[in-house]
């Protein structure tokens, strides 16, 4: 936030230091964050709950209180964990395969460098 002091005469400048003040004073009244949270915890655990189940999300909950935080469960990707079929197989070795996806594995890496294409390792199907 910036205000552009250079435009407010004195008296509106007095205003708003009357009223930061007044922020200031309000801001200091209240307790640390980690005081409240750890206070909420402390009360939801002696009544038999968890901040999750009063308040629906774990991001309350942190290390500092003690009680660690749960994963909350997010979108998944439909296709995380699906497995592809190879596409490209090492001569020399057939159970070292690539799907032609992600970074080539060393020994395709080490035969490119060596100036063969990837044709030649390609699976025919």
């Amino acid at each position: 936030m910036s205000i552009n002091l250079e435009g407010l005469s004195a008296k509106e400048l007095q205003a708003l230091i009357a009223k930061a003040n007044q922020r200031k004073k309000s801001l200091a009244k209240r307790k640390p964050i980690a005081a409240v949270r750890k206070k909420i915890v402390s009360l939801a655990k002696a009544e038999g709950y968890t901040v999750d189940e009063l308040f629906g999300t774990a991001r309350m909950v942190r290390e500092k209180t003690g009680v660690p935080a749960k994963k909350t469960p997010g979108k998944k990707s439909s296709q995380k964990g699906t497995k592809v079929e190879p596409k490209y197989r090492n001569p020399a070795d057939a159970t070292q395969t690539w799907a032609g996806r992600g970074m080539p594995p060393k020994w395709l890496a080490a035969e490119l460098a060596r100036g063969r294409k990837l044709e030649d390792f390609a699976i025919a199907r």
